[in-house]
C-alpha cells in the first residue's frame, strides 16, 4: 500500500527543515540569555508547525490508508487512526 504523503513528500520535508531551523534559532537565543517571553513565543510556534505536519499527516493517512482498506483492514486502520489521535490529542 502506497503511503499517502509519498505526493507530497518534497513539502513535508520543507516543512521539517523550517521547523528544525526554528528549533536551532530557539537553541541560539538560548546561548545568547534572549528574553524568555521571546523564547516562549518562539517554542509556540514551532509547535503550531508541528501540528500543522500532524494533521496533514493525519489528513493525508485518512484519505490514502483508511479510505482505500477494505473490510476487516478498514476497521483496523480506524483503529489505528484513532489510537494516533489519542496520542496527538492527549500529550
Amino acid at each position: 500500500m502506497a503511503v499517502g504523503y509519498k505526493t507530497d513528500k518534497d513539502a513535508l520535508l520543507k516543512r521539517l527543515a523550517r521547523i528544525e531551523g526554528q528549533v536551532r534559532g530557539v537553541s541560539r537565543m538560548v546561548e545568547e540569555e534572549r528574553y524568555c517571553i521571546d523564547v516562549l513565543t518562539q517554542i509556540g510556534a514551532i509547535e503550531a508547525a508541528l501540528d500543522k505536519v500532524a494533521l496533514g499527516l493525519i489528513d493525508d493517512h485518512t484519505r490514502h490508508c483508511v479510505m482505500h482498506a477494505d473490510g476487516k483492514d478498514q476497521t483496523e486502520k480506524v483503529d489505528e487512526l484513532v489510537a494516533a489521535l489519542g496520542r496527538f490529542v492527549g500529550r
